[in-house]
């Protein structure tokens, strides 16, 4: 992946999820919702990451924000 790259995972919304945004040069981009840990892993394929699954945890790449890391319900 080229560049500084940062996935925030955001609050779980009320509707159920969490609204996933990746930093990438400066720029947010929305890439989707993630309702559990493989939806986040599929987005972090889709970007390029090379052990997704691992970064789940690696306060570098992932930003758990509003609620505790791998809660999915508000």
């Amino acid at each position: 992946m080229g560049g500084e790259v940062r996935v925030r995972v955001h609050r779980p919304c009320a509707s159920g999820g969490r609204r996933v945004t990746v930093r990438r040069d400066g720029c947010d981009v929305f890439v989707g919702r993630a309702h559990s840990d493989h939806d986040l892993v599929v987005f972090l394929e889709r970007m390029g990451l090379a052990d997704p699954d691992q970064a789940l945890d690696d306060p570098q790449v992932v930003d758990w924000e509003g609620a505790a890391p791998h809660h999915w319900l508000p």
